[in-house]
């Protein structure tokens, strides 16, 4: 009987560390398998960011380089426009991307710089201790909102696809999730799409995914689903938010 569901060859066999129930490990296998459908493995460099993905490079059998804090983005347009022939992406968090890296990604995605981004949202500082983020929901608790997130004194969270949708810059901006296996489905479409679209040298290509975080959550992974569903996607849409022409 043959196999049907295997290890991606872009994918290192290593364990993660990352706690249960984290979906991190879902986007790693999919960006894996959109390597490895596009056949891009031998010339793709990927750029770790700092925050729960810091040690990516550990799980990806592909080249990478670790970027300092939030500066994921200023490293894959150096990389690039070095060598345009390679396939760049950055794989960032919220707390990397859309709080210290926020010029980096703002401005890379206005000049069209021919990479691809990778952006998990899962609505707090992982790594560091659950922290507020700048994707943190209103009233969501966290170590520093331990009575919930006050827009009133923090502003609205940050809905980075639709920002970087509003550049009058070509680039692909989505918004997918990784909560169900629909979603999980659409987003390999979405991310595999991404990197077709740098092959191409087309554009600037962002994809953003609805993540979860149990344990600074204080959930169960199931309850931490649910969570998501029913609190994160009402705020944050999911779909294609800009397709270059």
């Amino acid at each position: 009987m043959g196999k049907t569901f295997t290890t991606p060859k872009a994918l290192s066999k290593t364990h993660t560390h990352y706690c249960p129930g984290c979906t991190h490990g879902i986007v790693h296998r999919l960006v894996a398998e959109a390597i490895d459908d596009l056949g891009i493995q031998g010339k793709t460099v990927g750029i770790a960011p700092v925050g729960c993905a810091v040690l990516a490079y550990n799980y990806f059998d592909c080249d990478f380089q670790e970027a300092a804090h939030g500066r994921a983005p200023a490293m894959a347009t150096g990389i690039k426009r070095v060598r345009p022939d390679l396939m760049v992406f950055t794989y960032q968090g919220d707390g990397d991307l859309a709080s210290i890296g926020m010029g980096e990604i703002i401005h890379a995605a206005n000049r069209g710089e021919k990479f691809t981004t990778i952006f998990i949202n899962n609505a707090i500082y992982g790594m560091t201790g659950g922290q507020m983020a700048p994707t943190t929901m209103g009233g969501q608790r966290a170590t520093t909102a331990p009575a919930g997130r006050d827009t009133a004194a923090t502003g609205m969270p940050l809905r980075m696809a639709n920002l970087l949708a509003e550049l009058v810059t070509p680039g692909y901006i989505t918004r997918q999730a990784v909560l169900k296996p629909q979603q999980v489905n659409k987003a390999k479409k979405a991310i595999k799409q991404a990197f077709q679209y740098q092959m191409e040298g087309k554009c600037f290509s962002f994809v953003e995914v609805v993540s979860t975080c149990p344990t600074n959550w204080g959930m169960t992974p199931l309850d931490a689903l649910k969570w998501a569903e029913d609190t994160l996607l009402p705020y944050y849409e999911l779909g294609d938010y800009k397709v270059p022409e």
